[in-house]
């Protein structure tokens, strides 16, 4: 897979990436990224995942572009209100980067889409603050054998986690929160969003090129207020309902 000059000048700071370079580059050329809500943390995920050169990005949510949105959801401007999130979006990460393919499902990820949007993809990014959607997300990972890096954001604390076959995510959350808390409700810090889902990003990126030491089977956990991170590790449950007593690849 070559590279025109346009992409040399483009992606220099990674070429010049002893982690990088152009094998890693070539990777990310050739990778095929589904992310799960174009809100919060799928605005600034798809942002630098298309700026890195991920060949493909599959984006899906159900909403239009709200004035409310615009506080932390920094793909849209104010000329995007009343559009759906998906068009929109596509439309930014077009004019930010040519050459990276962008499609958009213009709906909700539920049992009836979900084997069809996951199984072509190499990897899958959820940003969505619906467990119900989490959980599904999830299930399809694990039924197609897909790594998933998940982030979630409230007020002013985030989370990062990569997931395989085992642990999976409902290891960790292994039923819906009777107190869950959504951004509406409770609110968030706007900066937080780019923070997490930088992240996330950032998580993708060393998956598809081999980079460092991945998030795998381990949550990072940030307080912004507190400016201070701590990592724990999820341990496999296999009891869990998805993946128990699936070994990890």
């Amino acid at each position: 897979m070559s590279f025109s000059d346009e992409e040399i000048e483009r992606y220099a700071r990674h070429l010049v990436l002893r982690e990088v370079g152009g094998p890693g580059q070539q990777k990310l050329k050739g990778a095929s990224v589904l992310m799960v809500g174009a809100g919060g943390l799928g605005a600034p995920a798809s942002l630098y995942l298309a700026a890195a050169g991920v060949g493909g990005l599959i984006l899906v949510d159900p909403d239009e572009v709200d004035r409310s949105n615009l506080q932390r959801q920094v793909i849209y401007a104010e000329e995007d209100l009343g559009r759906p999130k998906v068009e929109a979006a596509a439309d930014r990460l077009a004019a930010l980067n040519p050459h990276v393919f962008v499609a958009g499902h213009n709906g909700a990820f539920g049992p009836d889409t979900a084997d069809r949007l996951v199984e072509g993809v190499d990897l899958v990014l959820d940003g969505t603050d619906d467990f119900g959607v989490r959980f599904c997300v999830n299930e399809a990972c694990v039924r197609h054998g897909k790594t998933l890096v998940s982030g979630a954001i409230g007020r002013w604390t985030g989370q990062v986690g990569v997931f395989g076959r085992q642990p999976c995510y409902r290891c960790l959350v292994p039923e819906i929160p009777p107190d869950a808390e959504t951004c509406t409700a409770v609110g968030v810090v706007g900066a937080l969003a780019g923070v997490i889902g930088s992240m996330m990003a950032l998580e993708a990126i060393k998956l598809i090129t081999g980079a460092g030491d991945p998030l795998a089977g381990r949550l990072m956990i940030y307080d912004a207020l507190a400016a201070e991170t701590r990592t724990v590790r999820v341990a496999g449950d296999p009891a869990c309902p998805v993946c128990g007593g699936v070994p990890s690849p």
